[in-house]
């Protein structure tokens, strides 16, 4: 299976994770590769225009716009990509670790591998493939894996309805979203280039160890 783990170039603090997540898949059978992150350096506007996707979703009082945009564009051309490739792709984020193998399984279009790393959520009591059940939507992109068909599926979306990964990604949505449990991956030193100081003290009750951008 094609595997990348989404890494900020110039950022230590997110290539030393990254390389962590890659080693994790190396104990775990999944050859991860790095891919490119989008930052606010990069002209985002034009980006955006350019793919028609909208923008009214990404304002907060708790993300930071242009990280949070410049972080589900990297989302959003790994998408681009498994259509093109015609390939299932697994994408983690930068914080994220495997815990355990890719099992065997048939899943349909989009299906979360990750345990979420925020908030109250409920734990699957059934094994395997199923519907997403443990929140409304991902309680973090940090590890999912996307068919061709459900990567279009994303990619059309965003035209129309856009916005922070996690939360873009939820069952109003696309109301066929699954999961797998156990769950083979979460998220370590919560770090995140997209929260505001209060968001993270919101999501996660506390600020150590994240870098504000």
């Amino acid at each position: 299976m094609t595997a990348f783990v989404i890494t900020i170039q110039d950022n230590p603090k997110s290539q030393q994770v990254a390389n962590r997540c890659v080693e994790s898949g190396k104990k775990n059978g999944l050859d991860i590769q790095k891919f490119r992150a989008f930052t606010p350096k990069d002209d985002l506007t034009s980006v955006l225009t350019m793919e028609g996707i909208t923008t009214s979703g990404f304002h907060s009082d708790f993300s930071n716009y242009s990280n949070v945009v410049a972080a589900f564009l990297g989302h959003y051309h790994l998408w681009k990509l498994s259509v093109a490739m015609n390939e299932v792709i697994f994408i983690f984020e930068h914080d994220a670790v495997m815990t355990s193998n890719v099992p065997n399984m048939v899943f349909d279009k989009v299906i979360n591998m990750a345990k979420p790393s925020y908030g109250n959520y409920n734990t699957p009591t059934t094994l395997g493939v199923q519907p997403l059940v443990h929140k409304p939507y991902f309680g973090g992109a940090h590890a999912y894996i996307v068919s061709p068909d459900g990567a279009k599926l994303l990619i059309e979306k965003a035209k129309t309805d856009a916005g922070p990964t996690d939360v873009f990604l939820n069952v109003h949505n696309f109301p066929w979203l699954q999961e797998y449990y156990p769950w083979i991956a979460e998220a370590k030193d919560s770090f995140t280039t997209i929260q505001k100081e209060k968001g993270c003290l919101a999501k996660h009750n506390y600020n150590e160890n994240y870098e504000i951008l």
